[in-house]
């Protein structure tokens, strides 16, 4: 029996960008009271806990994750009241709240950082990576910004540079100092007290720099990168090496987990955007010393092949054997998964398929908001855009706004019900027919197909917990089996549009788990299944 305290491993977390989900006031910027008003619907989903993107203080540069106050609430979203009132109210519905940290880094109008530029010698001189010029002027270095250009700003009060991994409002904290530890670890805890079940880490392996400042070796084999960096961006010229994932940052992880143990029950997702992913996710969920899950891009990038996929899973089993995945296919800085694993066309089925394979490989799940709707990418103008990534790289790269666009509730209503003012972002005409309201109305619609397999997913502890074996099947097929105590279940996903006729691994018989859809097939025969033009088979093995 899985024990309350581990309630994470195998949970579906269901992410809230807060701008974006609902506005209950009306002026345009969704709330935390709008989250509240709408958790009977995300409760009847069948999700086991949210997570709620940044709500702290900020100037908003970079929408929340340039954090000014970590204990605050930006009056934008509401009170710290408002942020009281939700958890209590979703624990009354049964469901676990998760909150972002933006540990790394803070705003540059945090009041630290500005006490930290205003001189060399104040209390809080250290606390963020401040370093001398070359003899020319230069950088201290060749680190580069995930935004673009050097990662170093020059700062004329100190007459130094400061370190900035994305917006050059975004200092970083300087994680070799104890008194900065032991800072983010009171800043952690402050949301402990207030009843917060766990907290997902942005960034998580940017938190400690090499203190030596050596440059970054280049990168010899361009590629999009895992951390959804992309070949027009500089950033990706590097391997990086020593601006990040230092092995430092474990003895960090670990007085962070001493703290989570403290509180039971609570849990840690970090997100690991690295040129190894599985490799650091492995070394950061290692035994019960670190994290307790962590999540790559792997899963978040533009390639969907069967192989791609395959790999990764393999890749996942070798190399955390002894911690836990957590896995994601779409979230707030990637373009939305319907469109970028569309291969240019929309096809209902193969939305479905995607969220099958999801709720059934091993692993926790993140399932990003509208994803339950299959809402496709928003295409928005260039005066549209409000993302300084998107306007630094257009028109190669969008940026990210075609994901945050808001959330599709009443097509008979303006702004398709997000608000009744002016939206921050345009409500799209496109996602008319993908509206809750009109989902909720129709049998077959993507809203219903994920409710019903994260209803079945919930009744089966084995496609929570249980363990994976991939099994050889034909291309475009992957055909995985997943097991716990003496109960072993066959999955097989067809990621083409052609049917696919499967063999027999051995065993399977055609019998219907509780729950289970009926637009998964369960047809299995001695010799195999015609798998349906993105159609997801289950079967029970002897």
């Amino acid at each position: 029996m899985q024990s309350q305290q581990d309630w994470w491993r195998g949970a579906v977390i269901y992410q809230i960008y807060p701008r974006s989900f609902y506005d209950s006031n009306g002026d345009g910027i969704g709330d935390l009271p709008g989250i509240t008003a709408k958790l009977d619907y995300i409760a009847s989903l069948n999700v086991d806990a949210i997570w709620i993107s940044p709500f702290f203080t900020s100037p908003m540069k970079d929408f929340g994750y340039d954090v000014a106050d970590y204990r605050g609430v930006d009056p934008i979203f509401g009170t710290l009241e408002d942020f009281d009132a939700l958890v209590r109210q979703a624990h009354d519905r049964g469901l676990k709240v998760i909150i972002d940290q933006v540990l790394s880094h803070t705003s540059d109008q945090h009041p630290w950082f500005i006490e930290s530029r205003s001189s060399r010698d104040n209390p809080k001189a250290d606390w963020y990576v401040w370093a001398e010029a070359k003899p020319d002027g230069t950088p201290p270095n060749n680190w580069l910004s995930v935004f673009g250009g050097s990662a170093w700003q020059w700062d004329s009060r100190r007459r130094q540079y400061y370190l900035h991994n994305f917006l050059s409002s975004q200092p970083d904290l300087n994680y070799h100092n104890p008194a900065v530890v032991n800072q983010m670890l009171e800043e952690v805890e402050f949301w402990l007290k207030r009843g917060v079940d766990g907290f997902r880490l942005d960034a998580v392996n940017f938190c400690v720099h090499d203190a030596a400042l050596r440059d970054n070796p280049a990168n010899e084999a361009v590629v999009d990168s895992s951390i959804g960096v992309r070949r027009e961006n500089p950033y990706a010229y590097q391997r990086h090496v020593y601006d990040k994932t230092r092995p430092e940052n474990l003895v960090f992880l670990e007085k962070l987990r001493a703290l989570m143990d403290r509180y039971p029950g609570t849990t840690t997702v970090g997100e690991i955007g690295d040129d190894d992913s599985l490799t650091t996710m492995a070394a950061y969920t290692e035994g019960n010393k670190r994290l307790h899950m962590a999540y790559s891009f792997d899963f978040l990038t533009e390639k969907c092949s069967r192989d791609f996929i395959a790999r990764t899973v393999a890749a996942i089993e070798e190399k955390l054997s002894a911690g836990w995945p957590c896995l994601a296919i779409g979230n707030h800085d990637v373009a939305r998964v319907a469109t970028r694993w569309g291969d240019g066309d929309y096809d209902a089925r193969r939305v479905t398929a995607h969220l099958a394979l999801l709720l059934t490989l091993k692993g926790s799940v993140c399932l990003y908001q509208g994803e339950e709707l299959g809402l496709p990418e928003a295409e928005l103008a260039y005066e549209d855009l409000v993302d300084p990534y998107g306007i630094a790289f257009w028109p190669e790269y969008k940026g990210r706004d075609g994901c945050r666009t808001p959330m599709p509730w009443d097509a008979g209503k303006p702004n398709l019900g997000f608000t009744t003012g002016a939206p921050w972002l345009p409500a799209i005409s496109a996602h008319q027919p993908f509206t809750v309201a009109t989902e909720e109305t129709q049998p077959d619609s993507t809203l219903q197909h994920t409710r019903q397999l994260l209803a079945w997913r919930r009744a089966h502890p084995v496609l929570q917990r249980g363990a994976i074996q991939l099994l050889d099947a034909p291309e475009n097929v992957l055909l995985y089996r997943r097991t716990l105590d003496d109960q072993r279940v066959v999955i097989a996903v067809n990621l083409s549009g052609q049917e696919v006729k499967v063999p027999n691994p051995g065993g399977v018989k055609p019998a219907a788990l509780a729950r289970q859809p009926d637009f998964l097939q369960t047809d299995w025969s001695g010799q195999g299944i015609a798998l349906q033009p993105w159609g997801v088979a289950v079967g029970i093995e002897d």
